[in-house]
């Protein structure tokens, strides 16, 4: 048995955005983090291989720096690393990376008892689709926004969050689970991994080792072949300092009013 987690390099959207003409973001410019419900999907593979003493593989779709957050996934305690990178995949949409990442992990083998899991969303897109598509291209059930997991032989029990409640499922491997961040807390990296790390695998796939996938078409990856088209991206405004009004007397009631009305608020 294995687990394959999906994970992403996302801009760090606490500093500074920076946007490239063509309206793609400039990941070079930013300082960046591993997607946080990335991290809790890492977390649970890592604990059903506490449990279990499977096999957990991270990959990553992203340029060469991204090594580095695969190496700190290995620190954690994942066992192989693949690192997804060419310049024919660079500017890839959701539809785009959905495509190349399934290549990847079909590369990788999906056998009978196997798991993939990914984040529900990164952070720098906010889309949740990258899961779900790999799912279907892959031809595996699927369980998104999953807020508790118990595995029993070939059978997951997913509890799944919804907006009003939870809705508990039953899903047979393999398959797909998108994890949300009350999943779990994530560990940190151990001392002992960190020196271990640069002694596990870390492979890479560049165009050439997955051109002749099915799912590769150079029509449909990359920025040329993404069919999503961006009508325009900028960095948010900064909020102006806030206004205090003090008193309870009708007077101060009536001000509040004024402003939250000219806001559109009320």
């Amino acid at each position: 048995m294995k687990i394959i987690v999906s994970i992403k390099q996302v801009p760090d959207t606490s500093g500074k955005v920076a946007v490239n003409p063509d309206g793609t973001l400039n990941r070079a410019s930013m300082q960046t983090i591993t997607n946080p419900d990335d991290m809790n999907a890492l977390e649970a593979a890592l604990e059903i291989k506490d449990a279990t003493g499977c096999k957990v593989i991270v990959v990553t779709m992203g340029p060469a720096p991204a090594a580095g957050m695969l190496r700190e996934a290995l620190a954690m305690g994942a066992d192989e690393a693949v690192l997804v990178s060419a310049r024919e995949f660079g500017g890839s949409d959701t539809y785009a990376t959905s495509q190349i990442l399934a290549a990847a992990i079909n590369k990788i083998g999906v056998e009978k008892d196997d798991i993939v899991m990914c984040g529900r969303q990164a952070i720098d897109g906010d889309t949740a689709q990258v899961g779900p598509q790999i799912a279907e291209k892959l031809h595996l059930p699927q369980v998104t926004y999953a807020a508790e997991l118990k595995k029993d032989g070939d059978t997951i029990t997913v509890k799944r969050m919804l907006e009003d409640g939870y809705m508990t499922i039953k899903v047979h491997t393999p398959c797909l689970i998108t994890c949300i961040k009350e999943l779990n807390n994530p560990r940190y990296m151990s001392i002992g991994g960190i020196y271990e790390t640069y002694n596990k695998p870390l492979e890479t796939y560049d165009y050439e080792k997955l051109k002749d996938h099915p799912l590769i078409d150079a029509t449909t990856i990359g920025l040329k072949g993404s069919p999503t088209n961006i009508f325009k991206s900028f960095t948010p405004p900064q909020k102006g300092a806030g206004m205090m009004l003090e008193g309870a007397d009708k007077a101060t009631c009536e001000q509040l009013a004024e402003i939250l009305a000219k806001k559109h608020i009320i």
